[in-house]
């Protein structure tokens, strides 16, 4: 059936890769994050056990609701990890990192996510997606808080 939401094809087309950037963006941070989680030793474990927690399951959240959004434009969302490496700009975990180490990589993360969001806003909000828009502000805000968390860790 054809979509017609209002929305000319190729703005959904342009908005849902922008989306998919995001979701494969979100997803390896939340792999990241889980990793660290079951990984971290020294003397903030508790802290950072339950931090880095708190952030993965948001994240799992998160991608099923844009992985929804770019369903609604009616494309494909990307779902395998071949697809996900080759759309997302967080770079994987390496394995052996200090707990210093694991909080600076995930504000890295962070803070690519958020360019990541920024760069596909101006396609939503010039073809007056709302709700793609509104998504990618709440994800912004989200990020960009966690990327500020974790730097004030360092400090």
């Amino acid at each position: 059936m054809e979509i017609n939401l209002g929305i000319e094809t190729s703005d959904r087309e342009q908005i849902a890769a922008g989306l998919a950037n995001l979701l494969a963006d979100s997803y390896t941070l939340y792999l990241k994050t889980h990793n660290y989680h079951w990984n971290v030793e020294g003397p903030m474990f508790n802290t950072l056990h339950l931090m880095f927690e708190t952030q993965y399951t948001e994240l799992a959240l998160a991608v099923d609701e844009i992985a929804e959004r770019i369903r609604a434009l009616g494309i494909k969302a990307p779902g395998s990890y071949a697809e996900f490496v080759e759309l997302t700009s967080v770079e994987e975990a390496q394995g052996g990192e200090t707990a210093e180490e694991m909080i600076r990589q995930l504000a890295l993360g962070q803070e690519a996510v958020v360019r990541t969001a920024r760069a596909a806003f101006p396609a939503a909000d010039a073809a007056n997606d709302e709700p793609s828009a509104d998504l990618l502000t709440q994800r912004l805000q989200i990020h960009e808080k966690n990327a500020w968390m974790l730097r004030s860790m360092l400090a």
